[in-house]
């Protein structure tokens, strides 16, 4: 499928709701446990998608279109949500990630972008040039990581109540995007 601003907004303003549905209320020991040393917990998890928000996607967006291909992004600190979340219980998180991405989502609107600029390029420090439609687009297909990255971690908790059956569940078997 080729990307489609109007598709990606769509699906990155239903995360927050997502996650508040799946995840408000839970006990911590569903949100709080990780899979193993030096993986992210659902807790982390939702702390790395606020600190995404605050530190990337739209900074990422604003550079290119500012920039171009003359400034290459900051690096993005993948453990920068320890320090941004500690002493916030998940609800908190929740409510702030709801509120960031609305934020976001309504600047990158107001941005009335045309087909020309989403071919604009960028500097990433790792990936060399990158344009803002795929920019936007790995915005979408990370919060669906990260959606999936928590139902696994969550079901990871079960690994061993659910006996045999875990012979017919892939999301025991799955080992995806975990570590920091």
């Amino acid at each position: 499928m080729k990307h489609n601003l109007p598709h990606t907004i769509s699906l990155l303003s239903r995360t927050p709701a997502a996650l508040n549905a799946f995840l408000r209320d839970l006990p911590d020991t569903w949100t709080l446990p990780n899979e193993e040393e030096s993986t992210w917990s659902v807790f982390d998890i939702v702390g790395h998608l606020i600190h995404g928000e605050r530190t990337d996607w739209m900074p990422r967006a604003r550079m290119i279109l500012q920039f171009g291909e003359t400034k290459a992004f900051e690096p993005f600190d993948r453990g920068g949500h320890v320090r941004d979340s500690q002493g916030k219980s998940l609800a908190q998180s929740l409510d702030e990630f709801a509120h960031v991405r609305s934020g976001n989502l309504d600047e990158l609107r107001a941005l009335n972008l045309r087909p020309e600029d989403l071919e604009r390029r960028g500097r990433h420090p790792a990936l060399g040039v990158v344009t803002l439609s795929e920019l936007l687009a790995t915005w979408a297909a990370h919060d669906l990581t990260h959606l999936h990255q928590i139902s696994r971690v969550m079901a990871h908790q079960y690994r061993e109540a659910v006996g045999p059956w875990s012979a017919y569940l892939g999301v025991l078997r799955c080992a995806g995007h975990s570590s920091p």
